[in-house]
């Protein structure tokens, strides 16, 4: 089972809390983290992109990087690990990430995938006059189809002539081409538009879980998405996603966890549920509204597993033997701490992770 680490590359990481660790993002931080994943036998490292935070009084995610050039540093000062940068579909043209992305290859032959992001929140994209208006909430998908359709042409065949609704190439050309003559690509889809976009057109897909201790919540989504890759013809891995709350004892990583929820940032909390009750169109599957819903949304609403490492091992093997699951990707509260942990204290407990230990 694939393990990977989902970097923090906005302040605060996934906690939106006042009494959760309080950072802001640099190379420095995420490359330490990256490295001792990769040190810690971990597999992959992610890094989302994030153009306008919440604000509150944590200012979260008010503080970004940019992903593709983040990756690119961590791709020159890692040897193994894989490496996903997020490109924002409605900010960056498909020609460009493209090349970026066989950029990046070069410098880590091998190890590099995007991850698409079709774009959610208006307000990102709007600042810059960059949304194309409501019906983008309805169209998002048929847009990424394009936008992924447009990449894989260039990667596998040097010359692109692609005529869409959103996209259209005249003799667009790419050289050099990737190491291994294309790229994987992956999608975060939970609403059955976007699962079956990333049945048809990715190679992995991240699954949100939901509640607290509830390993097998993301099941049901899990089998939609292989429900969908067998009609396709295709096979897409599962990726989970799960938030880890850990310390020697279940009672005590169940305290740290009232403590961030009791000092939520509902300011914060309210803006980001204002900007996805912004699409009318969605339905309760959505990522927008997963990660909106009022219970437990100081952690996005993603699935959080809380307790000791022995417990949290147990919990995590759970995950990892629902049908379909190629890997599980993990947040932390303090991500240097955390990965160090996961590393020293929870992997080697592991059923799953016998035989992939750093």
């Amino acid at each position: 089972m694939d393990i990977g680490v989902f970097i923090p590359i906005g302040n605060n990481g996934w906690l939106i809390s006042k009494s959760s660790p309080q950072y802001h993002p640099s190379f420095e931080l995420n490359k330490a983290i990256v490295r001792k994943a990769e040190e810690h036998g971990l597999d992959f490292a992610l890094s989302m992109i994030k153009l306008r935070g919440f604000g509150g009084e944590t200012e979260f995610w008010d503080h970004n990087l940019e992903s593709f050039t983040l990756m690119a540093g961590l791709a020159a000062v890692t040897e193994r690990i894989k490496l996903y940068a997020s490109t924002p579909i409605l900010a960056l043209p498909p020609a460009i990430v493209a090349r970026m992305a066989v950029t990046v290859d070069s410098i880590a032959p091998g190890r590099f995938g995007v991850n698409i992001v079709t774009g959610w929140a208006p307000n990102e994209y709007s600042q810059m006059g960059l949304w194309p208006g409501d019906d983008h909430f309805t169209n998002r998908y048929a847009r990424a189809v394009e936008y992924v359709t447009v990449m894989r042409e260039l990667w596998r065949e040097g010359v692109s002539n692609f005529k869409g609704e959103f996209y259209e190439m005249d003799d667009c050309v790419l050289s050099p081409r990737p190491t291994n003559g294309d790229i994987p690509v992956v999608a975060a889809g939970q609403s059955p538009t976007g699962i079956r976009f990333a049945a048809e057109h990715a190679d992995y897909n991240f699954i949100l879980g939901n509640g607290v201790n509830t390993p097998r919540a993301l099941e049901d989504t899990t089998t939609k998405l292989l429900e969908e890759a067998g009609q396709s013809g295709r096979e897409v891995g599962a990726l989970s996603l799960f938030m880890l709350i850990t310390a020697e004892t279940d009672d005590e990583a169940r305290a740290k966890w009232q403590d961030y929820h009791d000092n939520a940032d509902h300011s914060a909390l309210a803006y980001m549920a204002g900007e996805s009750a912004t699409d009318t169109t969605a339905d309760d599957t959505s990522t927008a509204r997963k990660i909106a819903l009022p219970e437990g949304a100081v952690n996005f609403n993603m699935g959080t597993l809380v307790g000791s490492y022995e417990s949290v091992a147990r919990m995590l093997d759970e995950v990892a033997s629902v049908e379909g699951t190629k890997g599980i990707m993990l947040v932390f509260d303090d991500f240097l701490e955390g990965v160090e942990t996961f590393g020293t204290r929870i992997q080697p407990l592991m059923k799953c992770r016998e035989g992939r230990l750093g």
